[in-house]
């Protein structure tokens, strides 16, 4: 699933995020959603977040959904 719309994503998931600094080489990052902090419904890059451990970037995949 891919992290596109605000209402997919939720805090506490397991999701992949495209780093600022790797949008060139498209290197995902593995972490916990802390917080959205994209406001729109929807992004075409990916909702930007905040994880657990304080990087930030767009979400690029959801992996783990089940809440």
């Amino acid at each position: 699933m891919d992290g596109k719309t605000r209402a997919a994503i939720k805090p506490g998931m397991l999701v992949h995020i495209i780093l600022k600094k790797d949008q060139r080489s498209g290197e995902l990052t593995e972490g916990i959603v802390k917080d959205l902090l994209t406001s729109a419904a929807y992004h075409h890059r990916g909702i930007k977040v905040r994880l657990m451990d304080g990087q930030i970037g767009r979400v690029a995949e959801i992996i783990e959904d089940d809440f």
